[in-house]
């Protein structure tokens, strides 16, 4: 399988998750505004293990994280991709993504999420692909729907209520995004 290192988007570039991007993720991970939805503060040892976490998660399935950056200065705005994750004891591919405050609302999580998404269906074969967030994040329920996740079910994830979505590859065909 080839490993998708770098791609670009129409504002942004994406290059695969780094031990050198750790500063980047420092700030974002110690950001209460960002994290309030993505579990909490991190210190920094938590944002080391992250990255090396999401190194393995590259070996062991030829995907995962990138780090994207705005074209025009090259300015950090977040992270994003697939990963394996158990969901009430099933193995699911889930699309993940997090911007700075600076950058939300720009429509940059749904310009992420449509290029990851041909990637998990184009070129890893995925058959679906999962999204989570918090009963109470609405612009991430609004980025999925765009994207073309449909409602599935509430669970009880990290210890909080969230919302799941699904996105199979057959619903990619009938869905033209907003």
């Amino acid at each position: 399988m080839e490993l998708i290192e770098t791609f670009t988007t129409p504002r942004l570039t994406a290059e695969r998750l780094q031990l050198q991007h750790l500063n980047e993720l420092h700030r974002m991970h110690r950001d209460k505004q960002v994290m309030a939805t993505l579990g909490g503060v991190r210190s920094d040892e938590e944002t080391r293990l992250f990255i090396l976490n999401n190194l393995y998660h590259w070996q062991l399935y030829g995907f995962g994280l990138w780090v994207f950056r705005n074209k025009v200065n090259n300015q950090f705005v977040g992270r994003a991709g697939l990963r394996n994750i158990d969901i009430e004891g099933k193995k699911e591919v889930e699309l993940a993504y997090a911007l700075i405050t600076k950058f939300w609302g720009k429509g940059l999580a749904t310009e992420m999420g449509k290029e990851i998404l041909k990637i998990g269906f184009e070129v890893l074969n995925l058959q679906e692909v999962i999204c989570l967030t918090l009963t109470t994040n609405l612009a991430s329920q609004r980025v999925m729907e765009k994207l073309g996740f449909q409602y599935n079910c509430e669970i009880i994830h990290a210890d909080l209520p969230h919302l799941l979505y699904r996105l199979t590859v057959s619903s990619i065909f009938s869905h033209t995004y907003n």
